[in-house]
C-alpha cells in the first residue's frame, strides 16, 4: 500500500518534501516514480528513481528544481521540491514498478498510491 504524503499550501518559491509511505514494502527493490495530475489535465510524469537509487530522471518542467531520492534502509522514497511555481499545483502520486528502473512510462508502473495535494499560490 503506497501513500504519498507531505503536500500542502505554499507560496511560489517555497519548498516541500513529499514522502512515499510504503506499508507493504511494495517499493523495496523496485523502481519508483512520481507523477502529478493537475485539475482538468492528464496525469504526467515528474521523476523516477531506480531500485538502488543510482539512476534518476526528471521531466523537463521540474529538472533542476526537484530531486528524487530513496532510503532503502527506511523503505522510503522522497521528492524534494524547491522553487515551487503555481504551475506545480497538482495531486502528486508515487508509484512502483517491477524491475530496476521504469523511467517516465506510466504504463510500466504496477502499483499506485493515494495522492497528496500540493497547492502553490502566486
Amino acid at each position: 500500500q503506497l501513500q504519498a504524503c507531505g503536500g500542502g499550501v505554499v507560496q511560489a518559491g517555497a519548498s516541500l518534501r513529499l514522502s512515499c509511505a510504503d506499508s507493504r514494502r511494495t517499493t523495496s527493490n523496485n523502481a519508483v516514480g512520481w507523477f502529478r495530475q493537475a485539475p482538468g489535465k492528464e496525469r504526467e510524469f515528474v521523476a523516477a528513481i531506480s531500485w538502488n537509487g543510482g539512476t534518476t530522471t526528471y521531466s523537463d518542467s521540474v529538472k533542476g528544481r526537484f530531486a528524487v531520492s530513496r532510503d532503502r534502509a527506511k523503505n522510503a522514497v522522497y521528492l524534494q521540491m524547491n522553487n515551487l511555481k503555481p504551475e506545480d499545483t497538482a495531486v502528486y502520486y508515487c508509484a512502483a514498478a517491477r524491475g530496476s528502473f521504469a523511467g517516465n512510462n506510466r504504463s510500466s508502473y504496477n502499483y499506485w498510491g493515494q495522492g497528496t495535494l500540493v497547492t502553490v499560490s502566486s
